[in-house]
């Protein structure tokens, strides 16, 4: 099939497009089989993988945590997730498949974001119980840190005015100063990273970082750990809840 175009940009095509289905790869709440079947209903083939030479770090303002009425600007705890590229970085991810005709709505709702195909190690289909087994590659899409021009290009002025601009936010990807993680959404990622047990939680922790890239959300956790008490409005429980 012809590649999916971004912008007049082509991007390649990751597994299973063949049969119309799209590899999506998740790396925060998603890490949960319950929070990515609540967002994506018609999902397929739930397994863990491998992202290498990318590093998940809180460190843009999302406009949905307006909107939904959980950020907070008085100290910053705005921040959402991505990925960006880091040299030797490496950590756990989620792979699952959804129909290619929902992937217009994926982009839609992760509208800030660069989608970018990447390529995962899949443990699911890795060595077979073997452990000198061949590794085995999927490309996947993932929400990968964007820019203000892709966003601007991809959306329009207007959009940003109203979606950033109007909640003081002069810049998606270039923030100034501190900015810390939504503390409904930190809490949501990490009860659903605890689903699939320790070593995918502690990977979370120690490979997951704040916007100055030194900071884990361990550290973080541990110096505020209150923020595992912040619960979401009624009306948001069965969405933020891991």
């Amino acid at each position: 099939g012809a590649p999916i175009s971004r912008m007049g940009v082509a991007c390649c095509r990751p597994a299973n497009n063949k049969k119309g289905w799209h590899t999506i790869v998740g790396f925060g709440s998603l890490l949960s089989q319950a929070s990515a079947q609540s967002s994506f209903p018609s999902m397929r083939n739930f397994r863990l993988g491998r992202l290498r030479g990318w590093r998940r770090v809180f460190a843009h303002p999302a406009a949905i945590f307006f909107e939904r009425k959980i950020a907070k600007m008085d100290t910053k705890e705005i921040a959402s997730l991505s990925i960006e590229p880091s040299e030797g970085g490496c950590f756990t991810v989620a792979l699952f498949e959804i129909p290619s005709a929902e992937i217009p709505e994926f982009y839609e709702r992760e509208e800030e974001f660069d989608i970018v195909t990447v390529k995962v190690e899949d443990d699911s289909a890795c060595n077979n119980g073997d452990a000198k087994g061949p590794v085995v590659h999927v490309e996947g899409l993932a929400c990968a840190r964007g820019t203000d021009e892709l966003f601007l290009e991809r959306w329009g002025q207007e959009r940003f005015n109203t979606k950033y601009k109007a909640n003081g936010i002069d810049s998606i990807w270039n923030f100034k100063g501190t900015i810390l993680p939504c503390r409904v959404y930190l809490r949501h990622c990490v009860l659903a990273v605890r689903k699939q047990g320790k070593d995918v939680l502690d990977d979370f922790l120690d490979n997951t970082f704040l916007y100055d890239r030194e900071t884990t959300i361990r550290t973080h956790l541990e110096k505020d750990p209150a923020i595992m008490n912040e619960k979401p409005p009624p009306s948001l429980e069965a969405r933020y809840s891991g």
